[in-house]
């Protein structure tokens, strides 16, 4: 995610870090050079190429475009931002867990309790990255220094590694009931945190699995580069050689918001304007590891360049 202060007005015009110009560049300089040909070949070879002389029709069918894309981004940005309250609510329910887990201190036959638990926390939470970008980790993570040897082995057979961590810290709930040194309330306490884990992890699920439906993208795909293509051939007996800068504003819009929505459609991913979990994750990490009393530990995630992830 792109953190970073407003900028001046005309720093606006060279930023690149976190544009979406990058992603849209080529289809932008194709909708360039196919302008210059149209207003080259008009004026070379009057008559011979067709013009699209009804100004109404492409002025209809840019705000129909304009009006889809609109709904279309809404959607998408309302994914990002319920995966963003989705990640509050795990960090808050982390910070509640350190918070609940004091009452096992001192208590008999639970030494060691809320260090388990909070272990298994910071596990799940470091899971959750791996899980949402396994592309990203290639297998690399940052939960298994917080299982014992013979629970990373076990975790190595799973094809859901949040959920087996999720099922390790509630049956070291279960087992501190069991044994009768957990209050019947306390328990209840703690467990209801572990479902709130639960939940966050469906949640996320669900917006990592089922995107916005294909159909609805591809017909936006195909309409705002059949519009982008179009406007050539309607501009260049109106605006002559100024048609290639016109076009390329146009496609630079349409282009952008269409790449924009892709982006923000899948708001677990790595691309600049996706969410920072893993800073999100380190962050918890670091507060339950205070919460247990450790010390140096490590400065809460920064940008680096403006960038978080």
């Amino acid at each position: 995610m792109i953190v970073r202060p407003r900028p001046p007005l005309w720093k606006l015009f060279f930023i690149l870090k976190g544009s979406i110009i990058l992603r849209i560049l080529p289809q932008i300089f194709a909708v360039f050079l196919l302008s210059v040909l149209v207003v080259w070949a008009h004026r070379a070879f009057p008559g011979w190429v067709p013009a699209v002389n009804n100004g109404t029709a492409l002025a209809l069918l840019g705000i129909a475009l304009s009006i889809f894309l609109g709904f279309r981004n809404n959607a998408c940005y309302d994914r990002w931002w319920e995966a963003r309250k989705i990640w509050g609510k795990l960090v808050y329910t982390t910070r509640g867990l350190g918070r609940q887990t004091l009452l096992l201190e001192n208590v008999p036959g639970l030494e060691g309790g809320r260090e388990k638990l909070l272990r298994y926390a910071i596990a799940f939470s470091q899971a959750m990255v791996s899980h949402l970008r396994p592309e990203e980790t290639g297998g690399s993570n940052k939960y298994d220094k917080w299982l014992s040897a013979e629970e990373r082995k076990a975790l190595a057979e799973s094809r859901n590694k949040p959920d087996f961590i999720l099922r390790r810290l509630g049956a070291a709930l279960a087992d501190m009931r069991v044994k009768d040194t957990l209050h019947p309330v306390d328990f209840q306490t703690l467990d209801s945190s572990v479902s709130a884990l639960a939940e966050v992890q469906a949640a996320c699920e669900r917006l990592r699995f089922t995107p916005v439906p294909f159909g609805y993208t591809l017909l936006l795909h195909r309409t705002a580069y059949l519009f982008c293509f179009f406007i050539p051939f309607g501009f260049a007996d109106m605006l002559g050689w100024g048609t290639p800068f016109a076009t390329t504003l146009v496609a630079y819009t349409f282009f952008g918001l269409d790449a924009l929505g892709d982006e923000l459609e899948e708001p677990f991913g790595t691309l600049p304007n996706d969410l920072p979990i893993g800073a999100i994750a380190d962050t918890i990490e670091i507060n339950l590891r205070e919460a247990l009393g450790e010390e140096n530990l490590p400065d809460l995630p920064q940008p680096v360049d403006y960038l978080l992830m």
